[in-house]
């Protein structure tokens, strides 16, 4: 009896400690880009995407982290790099503090990113289904579970590597969960084109997600 309650103290005081890690400091480590890169689906690459993010945390104030931008690519004949491989182990943080996820299977199966949480790199929403302009549609190049297509999936889910500026599609999330029937903050559907004017078509305007990797 001495040892099942000497096991639970233990325990409890283990998940005290837990609660108290995740929630001592948290350093906004999630936002969406309030901008895009104005050119429609050419990021300038990963690096390119990874700069925006940069530089949108910096000139809002957010703590010198290393940003990372939730994009995956594709590669001829075997998997690109997956955008869930790119941004760290969590826990994240939007801007005003509050938890997205813990960590990346919570991330990627019951996040709290929605339209109240999605929030930009200053702390503001982005706008969704329902507003004007509606601008829901976020890019990501990603299936569901944040990784790169497969070879064998047909065309192209990633602008041509975040490179392309007019022909190719973008698989796109809904940062509010909502619209055409798809819940998905990740992989929602693909664009229409890889224009400014395309992906403004279908409800978006070239933003992306930034996470910390650090």
């Amino acid at each position: 009896m001495k040892l099942i309650k000497t096991t639970l103290i233990t325990a409890a005081i283990c998940a005290l400690g837990a609660s108290a890690a995740l929630s001592a400091d948290p350093k906004p480590g999630f936002f969406v880009t309030s901008v895009g890169k104005g050119d429609g689906g050419n990021l300038g690459g990963l690096a390119g995407a990874d700069a925006h993010c940069a530089k949108l945390a910096s000139d809002a104030g957010l703590p010198n982290r290393t940003w990372r931008a939730y994009l995956s690519t594709q590669v001829k004949g075997k998997r690109g790099v997956s955008a869930r491989n790119r941004i760290g182990q969590g826990p994240w943080y939007n801007t005003r503090g509050e938890l997205i996820a813990v960590d990346l299977d919570q991330l990627h199966i019951n996040p709290n990113i929605f339209l109240r949480t999605a929030l930009d790199e200053k702390g503001r929403r982005i706008k969704g289904r329902g507003d004007k302009p509606n601008q829901h549609d976020i890019l990501t190049g990603s299936m569901h579970d944040g990784t790169a297509y497969f070879p064998w999936m047909k065309g192209d889910h990633t602008c041509s590597n975040w490179t392309s500026n007019g022909e190719g599609s973008g698989q796109v999330g809904h940062h509010d969960r909502h619209g055409g029937g798809n819940t998905s903050w990740s992989s929602a559907h693909g664009s229409r084109g890889c224009s400014q004017k395309a992906l403004t078509g279908t409800g978006g305007a070239g933003f992306f997600y930034c996470f910390a990797a650090d």
